[in-house]
């Protein structure tokens, strides 16, 4: 019942912002990052959601993650423009599955996304900086390998959405390549905010 209850919820936020949600066939997957309301980066304090059907019946799971880049990059930036912080959105087909900088099979952006970049390098995270489109690498990966969670976001992300727990992603990417399998490669990432719940 809980889950049932999680997916109305999630499908009323979505059709007041026009997204779209899937729901026609199993393991057709939702991929949903929550954003928190907070401006202090380096935690895994967001959550990421994945929602679909096993013989009809409603699945979802909760992860924690980051959505937001860690400390590091948003103090020393990789590109002259500043750090990348994924804007609230949904991305059609935008990721599909792929190898994470050739090191593990990932869910690696494959089309344009929108990101603020803050430049000031003050540490905090600013969503009001001046936005930009394109291809950026901002992949859905996992943190470190041992132990199997980390704590601080740290040099994990330069904007990337990534799962705390290896478990909790390698369960993820399980779940992504039978849906791959049945619809082909290409999913769609949503982000929202936690106030788009309440």
């Amino acid at each position: 019942m809980m889950d049932a209850f999680i997916v109305e919820r999630v499908k009323s936020v979505f059709e007041d912002k026009k997204y779209a949600f899937f729901e026609n066939g199993d393991y057709n997957v939702n991929l949903i990052g929550v954003r928190r309301d907070t401006r202090t980066p380096n935690k895994f304090d967001d959550f990421f959601m994945l929602i679909y059907k096993i013989e009809g019946m409603w699945v979802s799971h909760w992860f924690y993650c980051t959505t937001d880049a860690g400390l590091f990059y948003l103090k020393h930036p990789i590109v002259q423009k500043g750090c990348a912080l994924l804007k609230e959105g949904q991305y059609r087909g935008a990721y599909r599955l792929g190898m994470h900088k050739g090191s593990y099979e990932a869910l690696v952006q494959s089309k344009p996304v929108t990101v603020y970049r803050d430049n000031n390098r003050d540490g905090i995270m600013d969503f009001d900086a001046p936005t930009d489109t394109g291809l950026f690498g901002i992949n859905i990966h996992k943190a470190a390998n041992f132990p199997t969670k980390s704590f601080l976001v740290d040099k994990w992300s330069a904007g990337c959405q990534v799962i705390q727990d290896q478990h909790d992603f390698e369960y993820l990417i399980r779940v992504c390549n039978e849906s791959a399998r049945r619809y082909g490669n290409s999913f769609t990432y949503t982000l929202t905010h936690e106030n788009d719940y309440t």
